[in-house]
């Protein structure tokens, strides 16, 4: 027990570091805070009337004038208190030493900020009165107040933040003050739909389950210091749990009791209704002139969607405005602190961290609040496999071509189109049976999963594989990458999961990471994502399946910049379940949300390799021979 909840209180520590964007913070970081700035505490009027709390950190030394460097979360700004120092300030300790004004504001209706707080504020476009407000107008009239109040200020801001507050990175964007010059959305939600909460329909059970006790502090007007409480799993065994927890009703009915709203709101909206068109805020990303740096790491399982949409988006509708964009081989928040170096088994053979924070993240807002000088590229993205930065104008790059990678009889994989008919491949999904999505045990997110060893699910008659033979040169992968498949079922609905994998060569070597596992056959996970087979035509109007009936499912799997290298394979997996990653399906037409033990039924189910009803991946490929 005192492991699991070990476990719990790991995983929420971590995920509030990442979201406090700093890198590991020492000792001597937290000796030079205290020796060179001075903290003030504001309770800052907002236009409505309610007040925000807002630590600021000024330098010492007053003898020339700083630029505002401001994170706005909800995660708290703590420690509370003048004389209550944070162990280091910024993005990183490098804008510690390099002078700036810290801002930390609590966001409207969390910690010891006054007002009510709403999921993902929703954004409005007009603001006719003062009590028009939202994350947008809450930004500018905090600059207004700090150019106002904060003395030796040199008239500009920039804004940064990882995750939730990458989100309200976004939304200051919306603020358009005119001092604000520079922003940094980093792994930021976009649309809660497609990021944390879903996933093309599917829902991401163990990582809301896990997070939202802790972070539900308070859910009135009444300024807190109080933490979440933390659920006690009762095993350190996730797929366990989850399996007796039998249903999502039960997360209410055995566990909260109904007394979490936000995580009511989940539940009350499976599908993409207004509630969740609200939040939304990519709709609202025009008429931009700060310029921004977009940050999001290739392993992020919380907000993968959310950083490559918000860099297409700002890009598409502000041609003019300066926009940044840099992918590494991260996971969530990864770039913030840390080397960078691995992810589980997988070496990366550098240091993309320090690179990061130093060349790019400090580079940004040096150049736009200080004026200094700068040759970032436009778009910095980490190219996995070969474990090299590669720089383009433009993402994803011009240089990359369409092709299609086509399922084909007998468990192949080739970029040449079927020539005949052929049988279905099939398997039998139990939905009491479900396959796991990590090879072990775990009670949360364990996010090397994004890059796990896929041998063991290679195994399962549930899950259906197909391969390259081994390549004769490098294949790059540059760009989003669609699954195309003809599929069918004897249920009235189905997930689809599909995995993208790099198969290593017999030949591998261990390297200094792979100390539990062989890296001959190593089989890499490079991207994967699941599809709620009712969404397939619409994610606002759910449709069933016609049992036996051939149905096209399309969906996006999201961008990489991988090399399968000469030697190695390309592999793809198809199976209906990933579990307890995302919730069971019951194969059943319904509100799964709703369902009954007894709903959950074992189903046939098909994937199409012929001519006439070909599955395949449109893909991105890029030259590099």
């Amino acid at each position: 027990m005192k492991r699991l909840i070990l476990s719990v209180l790991s995983f929420l520590l971590l995920t509030s570091l990442a979201w406090a964007q700093r890198a590991q913070p020492n000792n001597a970081d937290a000796a030079y805070v205290k020796e060179n700035y001075t903290k003030y505490e504001y309770q800052i009027p907002m236009r409505d009337g309610k007040k925000l709390f807002t630590s600021v950190y000024v330098p010492k030394d007053q003898s020339k004038k700083y630029p505002f460097m401001m994170d706005r979360t909800c995660y708290s700004v703590a420690p509370y208190g003048e004389d209550k120092y944070k162990p280091s300030l910024g993005p990183s300790s490098l804008f510690l030493h390099d002078g700036y004004i810290f801002v930390y504001q609590d966001v409207r209706g969390r910690w010891m900020s006054e007002g009510i707080y709403e999921e993902m504020t929703p954004e409005k476009e007009i603001h006719k009165t003062k009590n028009d407000v939202d994350e947008g107008t809450d930004t500018y009239d905090t600059i207004d107040w700090l150019l106002k109040h904060i003395p030796n200020n040199n008239g500009k801001v920039g804004v940064w933040g990882i995750s939730y507050p990458g989100f309200y990175t976004t939304t200051s964007l919306l603020s358009r003050h005119p001092a604000l010059v520079a922003a940094s959305p980093q792994a930021p939600i976009a649309d809660l739909y497609r990021d944390d909460a879903f996933h093309n329909g599917a829902f991401m059970l163990v990582a809301n389950f896990s997070f939202y006790p802790g972070f539900t502090n308070r859910q009135d007007d009444k300024p807190t210091q109080r933490r979440g409480s933390r659920l006690d799993f009762g095993t350190e065994d996730g797929y366990e749990f989850f399996m007796n927890m039998q249903t999502m009703k039960n997360t209410n009915d055995k566990y909260y009791k109904d007394t979490i709203r936000l995580w009511n709101e989940m539940l009350d909206h499976p599908n993409y209704d207004q509630h969740w068109k609200d939040r939304n805020v990519l709709t609202h990303l025009h008429d931009i002139k700060t310029a921004v740096l977009v940050t999001g790491g290739w392993y992020d399982a919380e907000d993968l969607y959310g950083a490559i949409n918000t860099y297409k988006t700002l890009v598409k509708n502000n041609p003019s405005t300066p926009i940044y964009f840099t992918m590494g081989p991260w996971v969530h928040g990864g770039w913030s602190r840390g080397p960078g170096d691995h992810l589980g088994d997988v070496d990366f053979g550098s240091q993309t961290g320090p690179y990061y924070r130093e060349k790019i993240e400090l580079a940004f807002f040096s150049h736009y609040l200080k004026g200094t000088d700068t040759d970032i590229p436009k778009v910095s993205t980490f190219q996995t496999g070969v474990n090299q930065w590669k720089t383009f104008n433009t993402w994803p790059p011009k240089e990359a071509t369409d092709k299609n990678l086509y399922f084909l009889p007998g468990g192949k994989l080739s970029f040449d189109a079927p020539m005949a008919n052929s049988t279905p491949d099939e398997f039998i999904s139990d939905p009491n049976k479900p396959v796991p999505f990590i090879d072990g045990i775990d009670n949360d997110m364990k996010r090397e999963y994004m890059t796990g060893d896929q041998r063991f699910a290679e195994s399962r008659p549930d899950v259906l594989t197909y391969q390259t033979d081994v390549l004769d040169n490098d294949v790059t992968l540059a760009g989003n990458i669609w699954a195309n498949l003809k599929v069918s079922t004897t249920g009235t609905d189905a997930d689809w999961i599909v995995k993208i994998i790099d198969v290593y060569p017999d030949s591998t070597k261990n390297n200094q990471w792979s100390t539990n596992t062989h890296l001959s056959h190593y089989e890499q996970m490079v991207r994967g994502e699941a599809m709620r087979g009712k969404f397939r035509n619409s994610f606002e109007k759910p449709e069933p399946f016609v049992p036996g009936q051939v149905s096209p499912v399309n969906f996006e799997l999201q961008d990489i910049l991988h090399t399968f290298k000469k030697g190695h394979r390309i592999m793809v997996q198809v199976q209906s379940t990933w579990f307890p990653l995302i919730d069971r399906n019951p194969q059943v037409f319904e509100d799964i949300m709703k369902a009954k033990p007894s709903d959950f039924q074992k189903a046939t189910n098909k994937v199409y390799t012929s001519g006439d009803n070909p599955s395949f991946l449109k893909v991105r490929v890029m030259d590099t021979n």
